[in-house]
């Protein structure tokens, strides 16, 4: 596997408060990391470090050869919006779209034509188990349906990396085992890395590799399934 994401001895402080010390961590093209860490540890810093939503104060981000810690906003929301995907942890779809509306939306947002981006929108419905959902609200579905609903609008555009963030944490035992299985198997049969923030071992469970922050510093990681 070729390295895809390297973030090198980030720092990162929100005021008198420390995030990020010296944080550093790698990511392989279609590997599943996880960054475990208790509430407050600095992990989901580490992930908008490196997905380019925030800059650090200090340190490096590469992806794919590309400094984007350094790059321009408009260039860095351009990446985001053609190589990466997003999960949160309550989904953030549009209220007052559909499900497949919701879907296509990135895929419209980037001039794509509504028929052939819904077409695209009800196949990904389809493989995340979810297609009954197509012309309901988010506020008609389940917690559990929304989610799924959430994976697929993230992996439409065929991401190289999605970035997942506590994806379970708002649902049951038996609906996030759910999501966290589609998610995963989606993202490996297409090739996308995942980098995975959570505080629950059982989701970590799913990734190849744990990567733990405490008081913002990257301490132990672990190989999973070697």
């Amino acid at each position: 596997m070729s390295r895809l994401l390297t973030a090198q001895e980030l720092t990162k402080s929100f005021g008198q408060t420390k995030a990020l010390v010296q944080a550093s961590m790698t990511v392989d093209a279609g590997e599943v990391v996880a960054v475990m860490g208790p509430s407050g540890s600095g992990k989901s810093t580490l992930l908008h470090c490196l997905a380019g939503i925030i800059r650090p104060d200090s340190g490096t981000v590469a992806y794919d050869g590309q400094h984007i810690s350094s790059m321009p906003d408009g260039q860095r929301s351009a990446l985001r919006r053609s190589e990466f995907g997003f999960v949160f942890q309550f989904g953030q779809l549009v209220a007052e779209l559909t499900c497949l509306e919701n879907v296509a939306l990135p895929l419209r947002l980037d001039g794509v034509k509504r028929r052939t981006a819904e077409e695209r929108a009800r196949e990904w419905l389809d493989r995340l188990q979810v297609a009954d959902a197509a012309g309901k609200r988010p506020g008609e579905a389940s917690g559990g349906q929304g989610q799924r609903v959430a994976v697929a609008r993230a992996m439409v555009t065929g991401p190289r990396v999605l970035f997942a963030d506590e994806p379970t944490g708002a649902l049951d035992s038996l609906n996030g085992e759910r999501v966290m299985r589609l998610l995963v198997g989606t993202a490996r049969e297409n090739g996308t890395a995942v980098v995975l923030v959570t505080h629950e071992a059982r989701v970590a469970a799913y990734s190849d590799r744990e990567v733990t922050v405490r008081d913002g510093k990257t301490t132990e990681i672990t190989v999973v399934g070697a």
